[in-house]
């Protein structure tokens, strides 16, 4: 079948990025028709709206997206895209794999985790106003349903997956009722999975032995603002931001994404690694039904890494953007 995608290359070498993983996907042999929506761009910088309601329509029609990285100005500008677009499609779930890549330099050897972040309330969702002058409050919103329906799709999906045991991240040694209601709607769920080992651990303490001891960890289930920063924290066990996929999932669509930044120092001068939206892509075939087409995308994404030929210089080769999308395509007859 043909699958409609909606399609936002973003910011920066978003659209460089966005290319490749494009051409990848259909060197798989997955017929697409791509809806593509982005703001007017001048060396990659946005200077023009993002067309966002006509994006959020396109993903209410086609249910799944592909996006690659976009701008967020710090402590000042709009609000975050990023943000908008997942609370609009109430895509409460974001999905973060973290393994090593074969040939990427890291601290650590045989990571294989993942993280499950709640990705609609909580700090992160950006509800602040200004008390009086040089007083601002931040609203930490924390609720029965939304953390009872992450857990349910944390538990569900390491069970689909063959994965062991959950870690639920809190600070409810302080935040007792906020983090408590968390924690709380997370054990009355475990309850129902007597399969897979429960265990609950401080935040604090979580990011020093994910440096100490990845290992022991198997998926980690975080509200948000944690979420956040934990994600980023596993990522840089493995490489980085630029080797690890992300998806951000609801009952209705999804939406997978590089989380990477939009890099302008090397706009347009082609040697951006589109790694981490290739493989979003393929975490977007598999949601899509297209299980044997993820495969050989993963596959060949390894096969290329393995041989470090055409890797590009972020992770110390020396290939272009277009090489390594290239190698990633010649490779895919073979995995």
């Amino acid at each position: 079948m043909t699958h409609t995608i909606t399609l936002l290359p973003g910011d920066g070498i978003g659209p460089e990025v966005a290319k490749a993983a494009r051409q990848i996907v259909e060197a798989a042999g997955v017929p697409v028709e791509w809806e593509v929506f982005s703001a007017p761009l001048e060396d990659g910088q946005r200077v023009g709206e993002f067309p966002r309601e006509e994006a959020v329509a396109s993903i209410r029609r086609t249910h799944v997206a592909l996006k690659g990285p976009m701008a967020t100005a710090v402590a000042e500008g709009a609000p975050s895209m990023n943000v908008a677009l997942r609370k609009e499609l109430d895509l409460y779930a974001n999905l973060r794999p973290v393994r090593n890549v074969a040939g990427v330099s890291s601290r650590w050897t045989g990571v294989d985790l993942v993280i499950v972040r709640e990705n609609t309330e909580d700090l992160y969702a950006g509800l602040e106003h200004t008390v009086i002058p040089g007083v601002v409050e931040s609203l930490k919103i924390i609720t029965e349903r939304a953390s009872t329906r992450i857990a349910r799709f944390a538990f569900a999906y390491t069970r689909k997956n063959g994965r062991k045991k959950i870690h639920a991240i809190h600070k409810a040694n302080i935040m007792k009722l906020s983090d408590g209601l968390f924690l709380n709607s997370i054990r009355d769920v475990a309850r129902e999975y007597p399969d897979i080992e429960y265990l609950e651990m401080i935040v604090d303490n979580t990011c020093m032995q994910l440096v100490m001891n990845p290992g022991q960890f198997d998926v980690l289930l975080l509200p948000n603002l944690y979420g956040d920063v934990v994600s980023d924290l596993a990522a840089g066990l493995v490489g980085g931001l630029g080797v690890v996929p992300s998806g951000n999932i609801g009952d209705e669509s999804a939406l997978f994404e590089a989380v990477h930044g939009t890099a302008p120092d090397i706009v347009g001068k082609g040697v951006a690694n589109p790694t981490a939206l290739v493989m979003s892509a393929a975490m977007m075939l598999n949601y899509l039904g297209e299980t044997e087409a993820s495969r050989r995308v993963s596959g060949a994404l390894d096969k290329v890494y393995r041989e470090g030929k055409h890797t590009t210089r972020d992770v110390g080769g020396t290939a272009s953007t277009r090489e390594f999308t290239e190698a990633v395509i010649g490779a895919l007859g073979q995995a």
